[in-house]
This record gives C-alpha cells, sequence and structure tokens, in this order.
C-alpha cells in the first residue's frame, strides 16, 4: 500500500504534468501565426571582437564639483534609426542614481549624433567616483544598446 500511495502522489503528476506541457506546445506550435521569437534576449556580457555601436562623445575623466558633465552619443548601429536615449549617472559601483535623463523619440541622419535639438548637461556637486551609463532602446523596445564610461569630480 505505501508503494501505491507513494506512486499516486509523487509520480503521477510528473508524468501527467510533462504529458499536459508538452500537448499544450505542440497545440500552440500548430498555430499558423504562431512562432517562438527568441532573438531579442539581450546580455550584459560584451561580446569579444566586435566594436561598441555607441560611443560617448565629450565625457572626460576628471571634473569640478561646479563643472557640467556634457555629452553627446553617436550612434554606429544602422540597425538603430530610432530609439529612446537614456542617460544615467551613478554613484560608484552602481550603488545608488545620482541622475537620470530621457530623450525620446530619437530620430537620426547620419552622423548618428544624440541627443537632437537637446543637450545632455549636468552638474556633479558631490565629489567622488561616478559611472555614467548610456542606453539606446529602439522602438519597439526590444532591442537595447549601451555604453559607460567612468569619471571623478573633485
Amino acid at each position: 500500500m505505501g508503494r501505491g500511495v507513494a506512486y499516486a502522489v509523487f509520480i503521477l503528476p510528473v508524468v501527467f504534468t510533462v504529458i499536459f506541457s508538452a500537448a499544450v506546445m505542440a497545440g500552440a506550435l500548430q498555430e499558423l501565426e504562431r512562432d517562438l521569437d527568441m532573438l531579442y534576449f539581450v546580455s550584459d556580457e560584451p561580446r569579444l571582437g566586435h566594436q561598441s555601436e555607441i560611443a560617448i562623445l565629450g565625457l572626460q575623466k576628471q571634473y569640478t564639483t561646479s563643472e557640467p558633465v556634457q555629452i553627446q552619443v553617436q550612434i554606429e548601429d544602422n540597425s538603430f534609426e530610432c530609439g529612446d536615449l537614456y542617460i544615467t549617472i551613478y554613484s560608484e559601483g552602481k550603488k545608488s542614481v545620482i541622475t537620470q535623463s530621457g530623450f525620446f523619440s530619437q530620430c537620426y541622419d547620419d552622423s548618428g549624433i544624440l541627443p537632437i535639438d537637446d543637450r545632455f548637461s549636468e552638474v556633479i556637486s558631490d565629489p567622488g567616483s561616478y559611472e555614467l551609463v548610456v542606453e539606446l532602446k529602439d522602438t519597439s523596445q526590444r532591442n537595447t544598446i549601451s555604453e559607460s564610461g567612468k569619471f571623478t569630480v573633485k
């Protein structure tokens, strides 16, 4: 009797789960307009042997507490025509966000310089080490390219 109870409690649910999930997956894949789209996984790992598609222009290694951090971004990836640009400054080690700016619906020409018709300019008044992270998300919000740079404020 002990084997029958163990079989009913532990083994049968696993067997039914595998059979049911296989049937659901087969049914979903039989639909004509259904496909598995797995191309949109974004990794934080740097790609070896590949240049960054985005470059930070004008970032200096050191600023004073009264000097503004002013940058522009150059996009070198032809697959991005329009997107939302986010520029975030973190304290050392990405512990906290100091400032974040968003530039939405940035559609750029052949120069690829962003932001268009706007400027990123922030004054960091507390001395320390900081990291500036630039992210561009395409209009579908599925693809993201990013770049970062470090600087200090004295």
